[in-house]
């Protein structure tokens, strides 16, 4: 997509999905340094939110974490949401904060465990019915730490019939989307380590399970970008947890790390088909900002999500396939090359006065006086957190 006209609009079109949690206290295991101005509850969260989506004009849906965000009604929440131009996104499980998962919650091997943790994951359907959202995103801490702990592949069927139950619950529309993690809490093994594992349950469970990509849930040197053109084109790719990391930990500002990478992985979902609308791959951040701000911070993500979008985007793909039938090693790598060097910036500040929105969203953002405002708003009460 070369046509300039057609780059903007598909800029424009785009979608980008902000965490509730990235706007409370949250951080590292080791420690969450509070901040002035932080939510005290799940409206004040989404407050935030819209002011992400009020200057970047491309992050209308916002995941939900149960139960840091549970409250009495979900159908007021989802007013309230929609009373600010947002849209209530994913409905992310929780199954180890508990203390009865110190050895697991759907591969425990006490069927009691396993039965609380199933009974959140349909409580997490329950909300999913009232909020209008599309997609359940599973993501669990299970595994082991010593060799012999638990069986390995007792724990596999354990984790199959807990997710069986949750993807018979499912309604039209819905979507059961799985998530992988190499390794952290558990050292020894993990019970879905890996995108393989996770394609493997979708692909046995049925069309309504999808498998998500977490960008920093990977070993080092893993081609991601190959992981994500498998699974777009057998049909089970359902989104992305957008973030950066150096090393073991994933909860950096997206494209901080490694943008050439961003870029990549966009190339392949913008060159597959993955921005279509019925494709239905959601684009969602998932992030926890331990020590800069909040709200400029998503902001920042958002926008960097965008530029490597736009680059993605400025591909020549005639180019790129005469190049690599013609065997151009070097001509299909200058063609991708090309692209990645270009400036967008210029042309996304063109999108955003287009849109009506200020050209620089941080400085806009920082310029509006509002972070002062919410830490004096939101002085004293209980501020949101994940409690590490």
């Amino acid at each position: 997509m070369t046509d300039l006209s057609a780059v903007k609009a598909a800029l424009k079109a785009q979608e980008i999905e902000t965490p509730s949690w990235g706007y409370g206290n949250s951080g590292t295991r080791f420690k969450v340094f509070a901040q002035e101005g932080v939510p005290r509850d799940p409206f004040e969260k989404l407050d935030d939110a819209a002011q992400v989506h009020a200057f970047t004009g491309v992050a209308p849906r916002v995941s939900l974490h149960i139960p840091w965000d549970r409250v009495e009604d979900y159908a007021a929440l989802a007013a309230y949401a929609t009373g600010r131009g947002l849209v209530l996104g994913a409905i992310n499980s929780n199954t180890f904060q508990d203390d009865d998962y110190r050895l697991g919650s759907v591969a425990h091997p006490d069927p009691a465990v396993r039965r609380k943790a199933v009974d959140h994951l349909l409580e997490c359907v329950d909300i999913m019915d009232v909020t209008g959202s599309r997609d359940l995103k599973l993501w669990f801490a299970d595994g082991t730490n010593y060799p012999g702990q638990d069986d390995i592949v007792a724990r596999q069927d354990r984790l199959f019939e807990a997710l069986s139950q949750v993807y018979a619950r499912l309604g039209d529309g819905q979507r059961l989307v799985l998530e992988y993690k190499l390794f952290e809490p558990s050292f020894y093994t993990t019970d879905v380590p890996d995108w393989g594992t996770s394609y493997a349950h979708c692909l046995k469970l049925g069309p309504k399970a999808k498998v998500v990509v977490d960008t920093g849930h990977h070993a080092p040197g893993t081609n991601i970008e190959f992981i994500v053109a498998f699974l777009l084109r057998e049909g089970k790719l359902g989104g992305f947890d957008f973030n950066s990391r150096f090393y073991a930990d994933d909860d950096l500002m997206a494209g901080s790390a490694d943008p050439f990478q961003l870029f990549r992985i966009l190339h392949e979902v913008a060159k597959n088909g993955g921005f279509d609308k019925d494709r239905q791959v959601a684009l969602m951040l998932d992030q926890c900002h331990n020590i800069e701000a909040k709200v400029p911070a998503v902001i920042r993500s958002v926008m960097n999500v965008q530029e490597a979008t736009a680059k993605a985007l400025l591909v020549d793909l005639d180019a790129l396939r005469a190049a690599q039938l013609a065997g151009d090693v070097l001509g299909a790598n200058a063609v991708l090359m090309d692209a990645y060097n270009t400036d967008v910036r210029p042309l996304l500040r063109e999108v955003r006065e287009e849109q009506g929105l200020d050209p620089d969203p941080v400085a806009a953002y920082r310029a509006s006086g509002r972070q002062e405002r919410v830490a004096a708003e939101r002085a004293g009460g209980a501020q949101a957190g994940w409690g590490a």
